[in-house]
């Protein structure tokens, strides 16, 4: 990370220095929102260019335009009042680098991108409005097919692809077409005080981060339609590496921070801190390898959510999708280990995808685990309600399919981590809080290895079968567990494969049995 950031402070002390100015109405560009200004905004920066690189500014006023694309040395910076407006034509776009997102929908149009550039940036105060429902509701009028099919055609807003030193500071970002801004294979990248408010259309991912390295994303605030923030890897030629995130506000009807919507390469070396996710629709922190990526040494901390649709998903799984068929072929399944995420504060929302809610999600598939993910420092409050039925629903192993928390639902028999094909998972200082009596374990660990459960701070319930039930689990070790309610069993053991488990200095005492062994489990520990 040392690396990452002398690399950064190289990038700012660039773009600080003193350069040529470029008027883009100096090259035929009307600030009236109806005058279509693409060539006369790319001639601006093919001679800024040209000249050895600066900044080509737009001043107050609306600019509508089609696809423009930044060359090297040149920032295009947007003046305070500066509408850099996307027209509604999809005749006026461009698709420099096609590929095939996660859904199998050909994209990469876009307003504004950057291909093969060195040394570029996107600056200043002014607003990049992509006019998204404007689009789609023209577009709808003249294209019959399923929206599933057609979206792939509207424009991302930014799009930056395989370019080095890029800066993207200040300015807002609104109402993408598609994605609002994608970065793609390219190094040493600076996102801050970015403002982006997109929704309106689907798939309004705002900062997608897509096989790039050496890159400083901080004090944003992002609200989107689709992920918030998401790391992808949509060619295997290059991996998510040294990244470092800060200082986030992050709201989408989605996920707020997503690793592996598509995840072909590897995701490493990343950092998440000092975040704050709120009224999210589809999950916090949601972390997936499906496609054959590796991810490992990914750190999130200092994390609060507000009203998230279940606060956090781990998912290793064998989708093992291909983004650019005609260049690249399928992976084997991959890994997922030495992820720690710690000193999380969330409140989950009452209306969720499961029903009832769920604090925390974590499977790999048979024959793979997810292995030494480290859950330490965690307060959930959740709904409750919980039955009997529920606490013994069987949850679809979905091996090849597309990972989201409904692909497991409605129904997961935790209601606060559930946990399945995992191996050294080290589960620490947790904590539970309940608005209802909720008669399904705490936790639920199937097919498990090496299990750690240490300090938690559980809730009174009552009725209980079990506050902890493991099945067919090699090896744990559980302890300070203190239980103010009731259960039959403060820990059940049960399947054939379950042994090596200790239960000690928990603290129970409305408990009378500390552990129960179902019929088919061996009874040692």
């Amino acid at each position: 990370m040392k690396k990452l950031s002398v690399l950064l402070f190289c990038l700012v002390v660039f773009y600080g220095a003193k350069a040529a100015d470029f008027e883009v109405t100096q090259y035929g560009a009307v600030g009236d929102g109806l005058t279509l200004n693409s060539k006369a905004i790319q001639k601006a920066i093919d001679a800024c260019h040209q000249s050895g690189g600066g900044r080509v500014m737009i001043p107050a006023g609306k600019f509508l335009s089609g696809t423009i694309a930044l060359k090297d040395n040149v920032t295009l910076y947007l003046q305070k009042n500066a509408i850099l407006l996307g027209s509604i034509d999809l005749k006026d776009y461009q698709n420099l680098d096609p590929f095939t997102e996660g859904l199998g929908i050909d994209v990469g149009w876009a307003l504004l991108v950057a291909v093969d550039a060195k040394n570029i940036g996107i600056e200043g105060e002014g607003t990049i409005d992509g006019q998204g429902s404007a689009i789609k509701a023209k577009h709808i009028l003249t294209d019959n097919r399923p929206e599933g099919e057609r979206w792939g055609l509207r424009p991302f807003l930014v799009r930056i692809v395989r370019c080095t030193g890029v800066s993207v500071r200040g300015v807002s970002l609104k109402y993408a077409g598609a994605w609002t801004s994608h970065y793609f294979q390219s190094r040493q990248i600076l996102i801050e005080n970015v403002k982006i408010n997109s929704i309106g259309v689907a798939h309004n991912d705002g900062i997608g981060i897509d096989g790039c390295q050496q890159v400083r994303i901080k004090d944003c605030d992002v609200i989107s339609g689709d992920d918030a923030l998401v790391f992808k890897t949509t060619s295997r030629l290059m991996a998510c590496k040294d990244i470092e995130v800060s200082g986030l506000r992050l709201k989408s009807n989605q996920a707020g921070i997503k690793i592996g919507t598509e995840s072909i390469a590897d995701f490493e070396n990343i950092k998440i801190t000092n975040c704050h996710i709120y009224d999210t629709k589809n999950g916090g922190i949601k972390l997936l390898t499906v496609d054959g990526a590796h991810i490992k040494n990914v750190t999130i901390t200092d994390i609060t959510m507000d009203e998230v649709r279940t606060p956090m998903l781990f998912r290793l799984g064998s989708r093992l999708n291909v983004f650019r068929k005609k260049t690249e072929t399928k992976k084997t399944t991959g890994t997922f280990e030495n992820v720690t995420i710690r000193n999380v504060k969330a409140k989950a929302a009452d209306n969720a995808q499961l029903t009832p809610p769920s604090g925390i999600l974590i499977t790999g598939v048979p024959g793979h685990d997810i292995t030494n993910l480290t859950l330490e420092n965690i307060e959930i409050s959740l709904a409750g309600g919980g039955t009997v039925e529920d606490a013994r629903k069987v949850v679809p192993e979905a091996i090849d399919q597309y990972p989201e928390v409904k692909t497991f639902g409605p129904k997961i028999p935790a209601y606060g981590i559930w946990a399945r094909h995992v191996k050294g998972l080290k589960l620490i200082n947790v904590k539970f809080n309940l608005a209802n009596n909720d008669v399904r374990p705490a936790l639920l660990c199937e097919d498990g290895k090496a299990l750690t459960v240490s300090n938690w701070n559980l809730p009174a319930t009552t009725t209980a079968e079990a506050i902890i039930r493991l099945e067919n689990v090699l090896g744990a070790n559980i302890s300070k567990v203190s239980v103010k309610g009731e259960a039959q069993a403060l820990v059940r053991i049960e399947g054939a494969n379950s042994k090596g488990i200790k239960v000690a200095n928990n603290h129970a005492p409305s408990i009378k049995k500390q552990v129960e062994f179902a019929a088919n489990a061996q009874q040692n520990y």
